[in-house]
């Protein structure tokens, strides 16, 4: 089988393409056909060194598949399911052994590569919206990075429940990109001096009553004089770098503010719920009240420039790397 794998943390160059023993299934555990691995932003972050990583490794937490065997005491899957799972690290390889409660079902009406790249980010804008902040009909919120892989899919989720969505973006295309998946109203970054004094100027003034924000340093602090009094900020990553400690006074003085540091693996604590949120997210593609939004397809080999283009912020959706 083939991988990627990483021996020092780095640059996108550190990724390097090998061949590898063919990994066998232990107790409770799949060996899977890889079909696509998504790529992520805690992907990029393992490999620069900001989260833990055991040297040497293979990166990659999300993918698809089918399934070629099973270890002892697997009860939920059996050869030739379509699964699909997420925060399983080694998943940028041909071939990926899966712990049973970290896989899931691929119904037949979603593709494989789908399933692949839509799950860290369905199930993390389905947290998001359901959870961290439940947007309310008649309420405006503030989504940073609207043309990405989460801000599309948080977008249809805001506007299934009737809120109105204000977006950030940096270029014309992906303003095209995030109204076309629901935005009602859009402010190009690039172009704005003050980011918060838009958001106020298309609220009349008021404020929002949330921000999503997975950009972290480069946005908080318009994020926070965006809110309205009582508003409270949704810093889901950190995708523009991480956020320096905060002074709890400064949500005091914004207005009472609530801010929350949500982290997908919490949400996603149990079998039942981890099948309930997928399953919920499947369930909007199946019925085209959702849409997956793929950004890119890479050769798995070509990692490192996957990650070039996720992290200059070139392209939109989702990205996969494909065997």
């Amino acid at each position: 089988m083939h991988a990627i794998e990483i021996r020092e943390t780095g640059g996108p160059e550190v990724q390097l393409y090998v061949e590898k023993p063919e990994p066998r299934p232990g107790a409770g555990e799949i060996l899977v056909e890889l079909a696509a691995a998504g790529v992520n932003f805690i992907d990029l972050y393992r490999r620069e060194g900001r989260y833990p990583l055991p040297l040497p490794s293979v990166p990659g937490e999300e993918g698809s598949g089918v399934v070629l065997s099973v270890g002892p005491g697997v009860t939920r899957f059996e050869p030739g399911d379509r699964v699909a799972w997420t925060t399983v690290l080694g998943s940028y390889a041909t071939r990926v052994v899966v712990p049973q409660e970290k896989a899931i079902l691929v119904p037949d009406s979603i593709d494989l590569r789908t399933a692949g790249g839509v799950l860290v980010q369905g199930m993390t804008a389905h947290y998001l919206v359901n959870d961290s902040y439940p947007g309310r009909t008649g309420e405006t919120v503030l989504v940073h990075a609207a043309a990405g892989g989460v801000g599309l899919l948080l977008t249809q989720f805001l506007k299934r429940r009737g809120v109105r969505v204000i977006g950030t973006v940096s270029t014309e295309w992906k303003e095209k990109q995030a109204r076309d998946n629901g935005a009602d109203e859009i402010v190009r970054y690039t172009e704005t001096e003050d980011l918060a004094a838009e958001v106020r100027r298309l609220t009349g003034g008021e404020g929002v009553h949330a921000v999503y924000d997975g950009v972290g340093a480069p946005t908080f602090d318009a994020s926070l004089a965006s809110l309205r009094t009582r508003g409270t900020l949704v810093l889901y990553g950190g995708a523009g770098g991480p956020v320096p400690p905060v002074d709890v006074m400064r949500l005091l003085w914004g207005g009472s503010l609530t801010l929350t540091r949500p982290y997908l693996e919490h949400f996603r604590a149990t079998v039942e719920e981890f099948e309930r949120r997928a399953g919920e997210v499947f369930a909007g593609l199946a019925d085209g009240t959702l849409r997956f939004t793929a950004g890119g397809t890479y050769p798995l080999a070509e990692a490192h420039r996957a990650h070039t283009d996720l992290a200059a912020r070139r392209t939109t959706g989702k990205l996969l790397l494909v065997p």
